[in-house]
């Protein structure tokens, strides 16, 4: 699944500054302002917005590869993605930062876009594929918000994205239990080894507590 993890780093090379464009066109001078009242920065709102789309990545795959294999692990994620969403949406509202959500499988960065279509296709062969997709799609969400983590120092956005990622974790080592036990095993896309190791093998998480 190379190509997958190319199209991933094309998101952080041309991604964020196409998002910021495209999203925050709507906005009035009040944008600026608002931000200058915050610690959020043009990064800091990109990074929303950026993960407001993989959220919607993460929440519409898991729905068309459910309606398709009838996977339990997609029908419980796909809830708590559509949560992760609204967290999101939640900052973006209290940034008054515009936003738009296109219809499911759709999106405004083409290149998440791109990545939505090959997984579809990639895991529309066989139920094997689409375990692999959904930790694919947790594997890079936990990085993604590890690096926006990383590069922010805006208290809520780092709450947030916290618990969004210790989501994922779970979700992720729900998906690996699942493709074990189906006789298959999962080797880390974006995670290093090392970090999936400890991860995997650590116990389910109560996040936000």
């Amino acid at each position: 699944m190379k190509l997958f993890r190319q199209i991933r780093a094309n998101l952080f090379i041309f991604g964020l500054p196409f998002l910021l464009a495209v999203f925050s066109c709507n906005n009035d001078d009040s944008y600026v302002t608002d931000l200058d009242n915050t610690n959020l920065t043009n990064e800091d709102s990109a990074a929303l917005l950026f993960m407001l789309e993989e959220e919607k990545l993460a929440r519409d795959t898991y729905t068309y590869l459910e309606d398709l294999w009838e996977i339990n692990q997609f029908s419980n994620i796909k809830k708590s993605e559509q949560s992760h969403m609204d967290a999101v949406i939640g900052l973006l509202d209290q940034y008054n930062i515009a936003y738009t959500l296109l219809s499911y499988g759709e999106f405004n960065n083409p290149d998440i876009q791109t990545l939505y279509d090959q997984f579809i296709d990639y895991g529309s062969e066989n139920r094997a594929n689409a375990l692999e997709v959904g930790a694919n799609i947790e594997d890079l969400d936990i990085v993604d918000l590890a690096n926006f983590i990383d590069a922010t120092t805006n208290s809520a956005m780092i709450k947030v994205f916290e618990s969004l990622q210790c989501g994922s974790r779970n979700h992720l080592r729900s998906i690996v239990t699942a493709i074990e036990v189906s006789g298959n095993t999962y080797e880390p896309q974006y995670l290093t080894l090392e970090d999936y190791t400890l991860m995997i093998n650590d116990s389910q998480e109560q996040c936000g507590r």
